[in-house]
Order: structure tokens, then C-alpha cells, then sequence
């Protein structure tokens, strides 16, 4: 196989492809030239894109060439050029003992789109997930937290500390034991005992039993009872 010629030849063909975006790199002592690639949309302003820079080797189509990857955009974290490269090693390998390079730099167009199509999916789930998250975090402030015997006992023992209940409580238990006077003087017990003693010091009570005659000594007859009348003296008139 001529190597040169095939090399010159493919050269020529992709200078015809790409016209204007292929840019020759070297020429000696082998050709070394960047083709740009990019995803769908990327013209639009988002999307990902990189060069592909190709160097043949002495033997080259029966070798692979070497490939390089640079001047990425947007790939940032989320796409490895090394991922791209490995793609691209394995489509040469089924490709080696014919010119490939169109073929490489089409399976890198077609990777591209791939990763940005799955870019763009997840970027979608992110936004879906964060508005179900915004709307169940709203639908959650209407609802309110369920109470159960726990938090509601300790809500209230916070609500009392910040109402300052606990210390209104202490206060009136102390108010409590101070007694008003009436309370001190029913709940003074030498006042009892200054009665029981002035009953014992004191002089007995008498009484003058002749002031009492017996009813039986009266000379009470029916008959006067019969007659008498209170209020009226003497004989019943006409």
C-alpha cells in the first residue's frame, strides 16, 4: 500500500468536506490537521462542542492515527474528553486498513449529540424535581405540621416560658401564703384558749331558785281558766 498517497488523498477529500473549518497543522513530516465538531443547537447559542485533531503515523490507514481532543466548550463537568476518545479508538479498530477520518469525525458528531441530548434531559428532570419540591414545600406551608401529644406539650411548655406563665405561677403561689388579717384571726388559736380561760377564772352564774314556785303549789281551777281571757278583767258582760 502506498501510505503516502492514501494519506495525500484523504487529505484532499476532507479539505473538499470540511471546507473552510479543516484546518492543516503540519504537513511534514506527516499530515496533522483539527477538524471542528458540535452538537445540534450549539449554532443557537447552547450545545457542546471541541476539535478533533488528527496526526497520521508512517503506516497510517493500516495504523490508526493518533486523536486528540481540545478546545472544548461547555463541557465543563459534566462530558470527560477522555470518554470521547475511547469512542473514537473503538470506531477506528473496526475502521483499520481503510481511511477513517470522515468516519471518526462523524461518530464524534454523533457522541456529541448523544451527551447533549442526555445533558438536556437531566437539566429538565432538575427543574421538573425542583418545582415538585417548590410546590410540595408550599402545599406544606397551607397544611401546617401535624400535632401530636409530644409536640404539642412541648409547644405549650415553650409557650408558656415565652408568655413568662411559669413565673406568674411562682408569684401566686406565693401571694398565697400570705394571709389577710380576717384569715390570721380565724386561724389564731390563743383566742380560743383566752375564752376557755376567761370561763374558768370567772365568777359561776347563780340563779335565785325562789323566783320559780312549782305549778303544783298554783291554785289554778278549770274553771277560772275556762273564764279568763288575757287582755280582760272582771265578769263577762251581757
Amino acid at each position: 500500500m502506498d501510505y503516502q498517497y492514501e494519506q495525500a488523498s484523504e487529505v484532499e477529500a476532507l479539505d473538499s468536506i470540511y471546507c473552510g473549518d479543516m484546518q492543516i497543522l503540519q504537513v511534514a513530516p506527516f499530515h496533522k490537521f483539527s477538524i471542528p465538531i458540535k452538537s445540534e443547537s450549539y449554532d443557537d447559542g447552547d450545545g457542546l462542542a471541541c476539535e478533533l485533531v488528527f496526526t497520521y503515523t508512517s503506516k497510517y490507514p493500516e495504523e490508526l492515527p493518533v486523536v486528540e481532543v481540545s478546545n472544548e466548550e461547555n463541557f465543563d463537568d459534566v462530558v470527560d474528553k477522555n470518554e470521547l476518545l475511547e469512542h473514537l479508538v473503538e470506531q477506528g479498530k473496526e475502521n483499520v486498513g481503510m481511511v477513517m477520518v470522515f468516519t471518526l469525525v462523524s461518530a464524534g458528531q454523533e457522541w456529541l449529540n448523544e451527551k447533549w441530548d442526555l445533558i438536556k434531559k437531566q437539566r429538565e428532570e432538575q427543574i421538573l424535581a425542583k418545582k415538585k419540591a417548590d410546590e410540595e414545600a408550599e402545599m406544606k406551608r397551607f397544611e401546617g405540621t401535624r400535632v401530636t401529644v409530644e409536640s404539642f406539650l412541648a409547644w405549650r411548655k415553650q409557650f408558656e416560658i415565652d408568655m413568662g406563665i411559669p413565673a406568674k405561677r411562682e408569684k401566686e403561689s406565693k401571694d398565697k401564703t400570705k394571709l389577710t388579717g380576717k384569715e390570721l384571726f380565724l386561724r389564731d388559736t390563743t383566742l380560743n384558749e383566752s375564752d376557755l380561760k376567761f370561763l374558768d377564772d370567772g365568777d359561776a352564774v347563780k340563779v335565785d331558785e325562789s323566783l320559780f314556785q312549782d305549778l303544783d303549789d298554783l291554785d289554778i281551777s278549770d274553771e277560772d281558766d275556762e273564764d279568763y281571757i288575757p287582755g280582760q278583767s272582771g265578769s263577762e258582760s251581757d
